[in-house]
């Protein structure tokens, strides 16, 4: 704690912007201190993929960081971490690195392989890969809509366990092996290869803003079961707080990168350790593994936005994207509910027939749910016959004064 609390005065006698001390040097009885050079080296993505041989790789989603502080390539296999969470200022560099992400995955994947949902509420970070093959849906920049994508995503990973089981397989890698070379028995499921899916959400904080509980209930569900199935999410904010990084979301991203913060609380959120609050910026960011407790520090690459082009253009030669089929509009007259709806339909008729108020808008605030279900809650009392039609501003009749 002494050394650390000097490094104020040690920035002031190196003439520095900033400096990281790592003390100790995990593994040493040494103390380590970080100092920026005067002139940065530029990291290119194309550079590091020829160095990495990416192609060569088939069967990993491996995932190009960037190059580490001594010069070395630095990537991750997305399917072991099972997820990643990355947060960071705004020109910290943080959407230039989830762009080299992807297209380091376009790059060596096929959409028999590999295939995308893409939320992108800022609706400029991930337009680029509109016509992509490899998406699943078209990209998704209403918020109000991610909610529905996701509830899709918890079917599917449903669905991926029934066939993995079928099969008595433990995961996906083991389950296309069985498929591709027959080593099956036919039963009343048909089986067929199955892709990855990776779930990119760019900013995560607008999406919390709409829609928070249900989000985070389908983003838990999704980063507790997935990784079985070959489902993986790689989420990003720039307002790290601990009301859109939750507790649950945390617990179940042990991998996380932090880009440049603004203070030292945000750093202590995304990674449970300060330092990221003296970062350079322009990428520069540090890696928290799952599998370690030391942090890696870490420049990432640039990518130009005519190399996404190209990386774009390559991967049409597939074709153009099958999309699944799935109602990404608002609709809530045919908004189907579940078996466990029926107490929240109860609880809304005890309080119109109690508060004789029969509107959507005064269920929404007193049941604290969204328009749409209280819209829907609604239209379901008038089919039943408990209430009135809605005729211009005039307020609902109640016709029943029991269920």
């Amino acid at each position: 704690s002494r050394i650390t609390s000097l490094a104020d005065e040690l920035k002031l006698y190196l003439a520095v912007k900033s400096i990281r001390i790592v003390a100790p040097i995990p593994g040493k009885s040494t103390i380590g201190i970080e100092v920026p050079n005067k002139k940065r080296d530029d990291v290119f993505l194309g550079d590091i993929i020829k160095e990495t041989q990416l192609l060569q790789d088939s069967s990993d989603l491996k995932i190009i960081l960037g190059k580490g502080i001594s010069g070395n390539n630095v990537s991750i296999e997305l399917n072991r971490l099972p997820h990643l969470l990355i947060a960071g200022t705004t020109g910290s560099g943080k959407s230039v690195a989830m762009n080299s992400m992807i297209s380091s995955l376009i790059f060596s994947k096929s959409p028999e392989e590999l295939r995308f949902i893409m939320i992108d509420p800022k609706m400029v970070e991930l337009a680029l890969y509109e016509d992509i093959p490899h998406l699943l849906m078209p990209v998704i920049t209403d918020p109000r809509k991610a909610s529905k994508a996701l509830a899709w995503a918890v079917q599917e990973m449903e669905a991926r366990y029934n066939c993995v089981s079928d099969l008595k397989c433990r995961d996906l890698k083991s389950y296309n092996y069985k498929v591709e070379n027959r080593m099956y028995t036919r039963s009343g499921i048909r089986h067929r290869k199955m892709p990855y899916i990776v779930i990119c959400i760019d900013e995560l904080s607008d999406l919390m803003m709409v829609s928070g509980k249900e989000l985070e209930d389908y983003i838990t569900r999704i980063s507790q079961k997935s990784r079985a199935v070959g489902i993986h999410l790689v989420m990003a904010t720039q307002r790290p707080s601990v009301d859109v990084i939750t507790g649950l979301i945390k617990a179940n991203c042990p991998a996380r990168i932090a880009f440049h913060v603004a203070q030292k609380t945000d750093s202590k959120i995304i990674l449970d350790y300060n330092g990221a609050d003296a970062l350079l910026g322009k990428g520069d960011f540090l890696y928290k593994s799952p599998t370690s407790s030391e942090l890696q520090r870490i420049q990432a690459p640039y990518i130009t936005e005519e190399e996404i082009e190209k990386i774009v253009n390559e991967s049409q030669k597939f074709g153009a994207p099958e999309y699944v089929s799935i109602n990404l509009e608002d609709d809530p007259i045919a908004e189907v509910f579940s078996d466990e709806d029926q107490s929240l339909f109860e609880e809304a008729w005890e309080i119109v027939r109690t508060e004789n108020k029969a509107s959507a808008s005064y269920l929404q605030r007193r049941m604290r749910i969204g328009y749409n279900k209280a819209a829907r809650l609604m239209e379901m009392m008038e089919e039943k016959g408990y209430v009135g039609p809605q005729i211009g501003s005039k307020p609902r009749e109640i016709l029943r004064s029991s269920l």
